[in-house]
């Protein structure tokens, strides 16, 4: 997500084709024996985002960052940061740091000698250090905390200890491995915002693995959607969201609902396609991209949809009938899954507008789902 500083300047260097991007990763792959990690991924970040590396459990997040620290080298392909080659570079010459996701703090060590661990190597007088570890201190706004152990921390104070460690180096680029994993959910959300107003203080790039889609939506200028060692798309959050290239990146990040279908009629702006799981045909938006006959998905998110008890009328309208099949509350709003007569289960967000503990819509109601043409998106794949 954009900082409200980063929308007033416009800063999105990815548009524009004359931009020169800090880090490039270019047709990077990484084998481990017959077992393929990272399968010819090409990247291009730019200086001061806030870059998301979001997938499943063994999809090649991970070994991307450690490539990109130096902890692991390529099988093929190269890295280079701001135009040097990191080929051979070991992990303390080049120009970044990384933040481990269990912070790795040193117990019998304060706050301040934690966070100034890092200046062990470099030649500055005492006072210039010890400086320099009081500003990175007030930027996480640890400066009352300094002489504390890391037992005497909360969750969300070890992890900014372990920020400010990272950054007092001043590196190009921050590497964070799922920074906030270990924190409690209210906690996660808050921190989110934290790290946001530091990155931006600080203007230097971030990089980050996750698995939680929705830390990636709120964090990032851009994802990176990775699957068995191959990008599947880069884009915006927005973008990433509703404009997904393929079902994998429409079901992995969010939750979507796909039908399987065939052309029927394609013109600019409208396509039109049969159903078979429905019965029925559907309608979407659609630069008119599709052959008649040709194979196709049409991907609706679960909060464009209407439930309704009565059916609704309209142009361009999709309608379905069904049953609520299973539901639940979760307070500014409700999940129900609509068991279709075709018996396909459909997962619809319902938001709760009305302060009320009964159910508009209670199990085993019957009920039609609607959404417009412009809500729903087609994937070839």
């Amino acid at each position: 997500m954009l900082s409200a500083q980063q929308q007033s300047t416009g800063d999105r260097p990815w548009l524009d084709p004359a931009a020169k991007p800090q880090i490039v990763i270019e047709n990077v792959v990484k084998t481990f024996g017959a077992f393929t990690a990272v399968d010819g991924v090409d990247l291009r970040i730019y200086k001061g985002e806030m870059f998301a590396l979001v997938g499943a459990s063994g999809c090649g997040k991970t070994t991307l960052l450690r490539m990109l620290a130096g902890f692991a080298a390529p099988s093929s392909g190269r890295i280079l940061i701001e135009d040097a080659d990191m080929s051979g570079v070991p992990p303390h010459e080049r120009p970044v740091n990384m933040m481990f996701q269990s912070y790795a703090l040193f117990p019998h060590m304060t706050v301040e000698q934690n966070v100034g661990y890092g200046l062990r190597r470099i030649r500055e007088d005492a006072a210039v250090k010890a400086k320099r570890v009081t500003e990175a201190l007030d930027m996480v706004e640890l400066g009352p905390l300094a002489r504390r152990k890391p037992h005497q921390l909360s969750g969300g104070q070890r992890q900014r200890v372990a920020l400010a460690r990272a950054l007092i180096r001043r590196p190009k680029v921050l590497l964070l491995d799922e920074p906030l994993s270990a924190l409690d959910k209210k906690l996660r959300e808050q921190t989110q915002f934290e790290l946001m107003n530091i990155q931006y203080r600080v203007g230097i790039t971030f990089v980050f693995v996750t698995h939680d889609q929705d830390e990636a939506m709120a964090l990032s200028t851009r994802i990176a959607v990775m699957n068995h060692g191959q990008v599947q798309q880069v884009g915006a959050p927005a973008d990433i969201y509703e404009f997904p290239r393929n079902r994998f990146v429409a079901d992995f990040v969010g939750t979507t609902n796909l039908f399987e279908g065939e052309v029927d009629h394609s013109e600019a702006g409208f396509t039109t396609l049969n159903c078979a799981q429905t019965g029925t045909a559907l309608v979407a938006d659609d630069p008119g991209r599709h052959a008649r006959g040709q194979r196709v998905w049409l991907a609706v998110r679960p909060e464009k949809i209407k439930l309704t008890k009565e059916p609704v009328s309209g142009t361009r309208m999709n309608q379905l009938r069904g049953m609520v099949w299973e539901l639940g509350y979760l307070g500014n709003r409700s999940t129900y899954r609509i068991k279709l007569d075709c018996g396909k289960i459909v997962t619809v967000f319902a938001q709760n507008e009305r302060r009320s503990s009964q159910w508009a819509i209670d199990w085993s109601d019957e009920v039609y789902l609607s959404w417009t043409a412009e809500s729903a998106v087609l994937l070839l794949e």
